[in-house]
């Protein structure tokens, strides 16, 4: 099924790069960045598909099923704006940019030293593309799992992450709302462990794709859970949704860093390392500082900026 999937999406990729893209990165001049425009070209097909995707099937539970009512809508088309910078690859072409050369220069000098890099299939030769992609996706949120808890442990990094945590209204399209700098930091994170663990570049477009469509359905704005079983499965919107809690799921009752369900998909994580918090309730989300004036802004250039601010005085904080 992957393999036909990918077979499926890179034909619809190269027919759209020779037919669209390719000629207007010509056009502009750009011909010396073509294999970055067709490295652009997947990801601008695949983010397109899960934005119908998201359009048509979780907007309307939004409608159908709220979990609370949107009191800002400006809000949650500002978080719209996010999604659709990344999901048509604008921050994925950053990241190529700044991230790619500097992996592709790392496996070099790997091969220069005659380190060869780890393979699944190879080490696993009956493990076939299916099972391989599970066991991708496995480790992958086990280490998205720190990644996240850690951004929650020191305080210019909780700082900066806070952009995420200050939509009051959830919503399906809050999942991309963060700083552009938590992303980047992300991203490479990532990158390299998955270039550590022999993913396949095919592979980890699809393992990213499916990440992102699972986390839009944990913030999207319905009422609906998994029930006993499925809760510690896979993470719920209401799961979710109580990491976005006031006081409880990011932050602790007494203002300190702490915090609970901090799982990007598999529920596991937090019940083995004792950070899982089951209570059944639909919660409201925010950050306590908001009630009383903290300002983060209401538009993508206001978050991004008081978004550093905010990282440069907590760190500041710390240094004193």
């Amino acid at each position: 099924m992957i393999t036909t999937l990918s077979d499926w999406l890179g034909s619809a990729q190269g027919w759209l790069f020779e037919t669209a893209i390719q000629p207007l990165v010509f056009q502009l001049g750009f011909g010396e960045h073509v294999e970055a425009a067709f490295e652009g070209t997947e990801w601008l097909l695949i983010g397109v598909l899960e934005l119908a995707l998201l359009f048509l099937v979780l907007r309307p539970l939004e409608a159908l099923i709220p979990a609370q009512p949107i009191t800002d809508t400006r809000a949650r088309w500002n978080d719209f704006i996010y999604t659709v910078l990344h999901r048509i690859g604008i921050f994925s072409l950053l990241i190529f940019f700044t991230l790619d050369p500097l992996l592709d220069g790392l496996a070099g000098w790997l091969r220069f030293e005659s380190v060869q890099p780890f393979n699944l299939e190879a080490l696993w030769p009956g493990i076939g593309p299916l099972g391989a992609f599970a066991v991708y996706f496995v480790v992958l949120d086990f280490c998205d799992y720190w990644y996240h808890r850690g951004s929650h442990r020191v305080n210019w990094w909780c700082a900066l992450h806070g952009l995420h945590h200050s939509q009051r209204n959830m919503n399906l399209w809050s999942d991309d709302r963060n700083h552009v700098l938590d992303d980047l930091l992300r991203d490479v994170y990532m990158g390299l462990i998955a270039l550590a663990i022999g993913v396949e570049p095919a592979q980890y477009v699809m393992l990213v794709s499916v990440s992102r469509i699972l986390q839009s359905l944990q913030h999207a704005n319905v009422r609906i859970h998994f029930g006993w079983l499925g809760e510690r499965l896979l993470v719920s919107p209401r799961y979710h949704r109580m990491h976005h809690a006031i006081g409880v799921g990011h932050e602790n009752a007494d203002g300190k860093l702490g915090g609970c369900n901090f799982a990007v998909l598999l529920p596991l994580w937090d019940i083995v390392f004792r950070t899982a918090n089951f209570t059944p309730a639909f919660v409201a989300t925010g950050i306590r500082d908001q009630l009383t004036g903290r300002e983060y802004g209401n538009g993508f250039w206001s978050q991004q900026v008081l978004g550093l601010k905010r990282m440069i005085e907590f760190a500041r904080k710390d240094v004193v």
